[in-house]
């Protein structure tokens, strides 16, 4: 688990949209991404969720490892409204709100965005951060792929863990304002696994992130 990595401040605008707009919803106005992992004709090439190298991504913009096809079978089937591609882009988004809401200290965005025990920790690096009278001063440069590199369904919960491999411009500042450490003009490379999850019986629509690790 490691909360270290994850450095900054964020879009208050975003903290306030539901996830599941943007973590697997279908609006019927998004283009039509291959969805589901559905074997295809053999005269034809695979055209559902295709089997992928770890480095591929569609013209989508969304990737997939060929581990996860069973899982996103299992949660499509108990929840038809789910679609790849638009869960993949919501995903991203929830990265950049949840950094963004941890770098800045907003505990009410976080917990709306996460579950008890990724909360807890981004609390508690909060915490220790504002007892060292330290602020963040960081950006999201960019992220240069996400992919799913696991789905499985356990009775109605289901949990997705996407790989985020981006850049983060980090600094660190006391509180008045001298650097403490980081720079903004050398952004380092960010390899994480974030688990998303939902109980697709609830009401509640949203995704919540509950386990955070570096990735190899």
């Amino acid at each position: 688990m490691t909360v270290e990595i994850v450095l900054l401040a964020a879009i208050a605008l975003f903290v306030g949209l539901r996830l599941y707009a943007v973590l697997g919803q279908r609006t019927g106005h998004e283009q039509q991404p291959v969805t589901r992992p559905e074997a295809a004709p053999e005269r034809e090439p695979a055209a559902a969720v295709p089997d992928v190298t770890p480095n591929a991504t569609e013209p989508s913009g969304f990737a997939y490892e060929k581990g996860a096809a069973g899982g996103i079978r299992a949660i499509i089937a108990a929840d038809p409204g789910f679609d790849v591609g638009r869960f993949i882009e919501g995903a991203q988004a929830a990265y950049r709100m949840i950094l963004e809401a941890f770098w800045r200290g907003d505990r009410e965005a976080l917990a709306r965005l996460t579950g008890p025990e990724v909360r807890d920790d981004f609390t508690s690096a909060i915490d220790e951060r504002e007892a060292a009278g330290h602020v963040l001063d960081n950006r999201l440069v960019a992220i240069e792929r996400a992919a799913i590199d696991d789905a499985r369904l356990d009775g109605r919960v289901a949990e997705i863990e996407v790989r985020f491999d981006a850049f983060i411009a980090a600094v660190t500042r006391d509180k008045d304002g001298n650097l403490v450490a980081g720079s903004m003009t050398d952004a380092v490379p960010s390899k994480n696994v974030w688990t998303f999850e939902r109980d697709l019986s609830s009401k509640d629509p949203n995704w919540l992130l509950v386990e955070t690790d570096e990735a190899a």
